[in-house]
């Protein structure tokens, strides 16, 4: 395999930058539902949503027009940066404001609309296109390796061990010292600090492109509208980036906003369920892997994730009429499953439908769609009657009635798609 060497320095860059992402958003959303103000984080979230709308398909221009190494040092120093700032902010004050807070997850979340479309273009751009679906599987595995991490950790950090005891999927374990809940601004400096060690990684690459870049030099507006363009010659393809993005859209709508509100209000438990949760997810994502490739080999890909879609429906509805934690571990376990696993095909699917040169500008247009929904939703979802009591479990009424009605869209397209293609 040719530029190996970069691709591992990648894989390693991108775990230790992500355990402290991962840390950082579990720490958030709970930090909220606990202080009964997951409102303004709600408010927050649509912000942040509306934000992207117009940084989405720009970032997705400076993945096409710059070099993708470059890319990821700029970003890497500018969030480490911000993120040390804050931290330092809360060492000197003994607390953060909740704006604080909530900017943190801003700024995180911002970086995922650059950081994933910059990362799937260099993997696109350094490997060869007979281990794309393989390298599409190691991407998801090492990102779920690393999402387990970060959970281990946020247990610890945002609950502490008491007198020694910790708790893990539901059961008490006496580790034989005490650990003390840390303030979230000191769990903010490991994630700067994440950054700025995944920056040097990411430095001491070395590849060579295989693939001839054909960089257009016009205006923001002019290379956007060239990926729009190509959509709407491909119609196909853009209806397959539209659909295949659902399991996406309502898992991560439930990932980052509702699950806290379910843990607190609906099974009221504490953070160790909550992360918990966020493991369980993060196996069965890691799981699926190393398995859908072979699970669904003898199938497209379309219908490999028409098939998910149903299941991740499911999961949703047994949710919302269940109150149970070990439920929530299973379900959870299945949804990291069915993400990841959409996931894995529909970059295969595009990566081979899809030119490199064009791959960031027709990826937003898919994001900016989902964005949108995204908005829709958080907007539903933040009113004051879904957070009152236990009427979270509506909102997952409602996701299920979505992935129902994205499915059959998705068998009235189906024979549009290219069918040929399998992972």
């Amino acid at each position: 395999m040719k530029n190996r060497q970069a691709l591992i320095l990648l894989f390693i860059a991108n775990i230790i930058s992500g355990a402290g992402q991962g840390i950082s958003m579990i720490a958030v959303p709970w930090y909220f539902a606990k202080t009964e103000s997951m409102q303004a984080f709600g408010f927050a979230y649509i912000a942040v949503n509306i934000i992207s709308l117009f940084w989405v398909p720009y970032a997705g221009s400076l993945v096409d027009r710059f070099n993708r190494k470059r890319v990821f040092l700029v970003l890497n120093f500018v969030t480490g940066f911000i993120l040390a700032s804050i931290s330092l902010f809360g060492y000197l004050n003994g607390a953060l404001p909740w704006y604080f807070i909530a900017g943190a997850f801003c700024l995180t979340f911002l970086n995922y609309n650059i950081h994933y479309t910059a990362l799937y273009a260099l993997v696109q751009e350094i490997s060869e296109k007979k281990y794309y679906s393989r390298i599409s599987s190691y991407l998801e595995i090492q990102g779920q390796f690393t999402a387990i991490i970060a959970g281990v950790f946020a247990i610890f950090l945002i609950e502490g061990a008491p007198n020694g005891i910790a708790r893990l999927f539901g059961f008490s374990f006496n580790i034989g010292f005490d650990i003390k809940a840390w303030p979230i601004y000191k769990i903010f400096g490991i994630d700067a600090a994440s950054y700025f060690i995944s920056l040097l990684i990411i430095l001491a690459m070395r590849y060579q492109s295989l693939i001839q870049k054909q960089i257009e030099t016009g205006s923001l507006v002019k290379r956007l509208s060239s990926g729009i363009q190509f959509l709407k010659e491909n119609p196909p393809i853009f209806w397959f980036g539209i659909l295949s993005y659902i399991v996406f859209l309502t898992v991560s709508i439930e990932g980052f906003y509702l699950t806290a509100i379910y843990v607190n209000n609906h099974l009221e438990a504490n953070a160790d369920v909550y992360a918990t949760n966020e493991m369980t997810y993060s196996f069965g994502a890691l799981i699926a892997g190393v398995i859908i490739r072979r699970m669904f080999k003898n199938l497209n890909i379309p219908l490999s994730i028409l098939i998910m879609m149903v299941i991740t429906a499911l999961q949703f509805a047994i949710l919302a009429h269940t109150k149970s934690e070990y439920i929530l571990y299973v379900m959870a376990f299945i949804l990291g499953l069915m993400n990841a696993g959409t996931r894995i095909q529909r970059v295969t699917y595009l990566f081979r439908t899809v030119p490199n040169e064009l791959f960031g500008r027709a990826t937003s247009v898919f994001k900016i769609l989902n964005i949108f929904f995204r908005i829709i939703f958080i907007g539903i979802f933040s009113l004051s009657y879904f957070l009152q009591d236990n009427h979270i479990i509506y909102t997952y009424d409602i996701l299920t009635l979505s992935l129902i009605f994205s499915i059959i869209l998705m068998i009235w397209k189906y024979r549009s798609f290219n069918l040929t293609i399998k992972p």
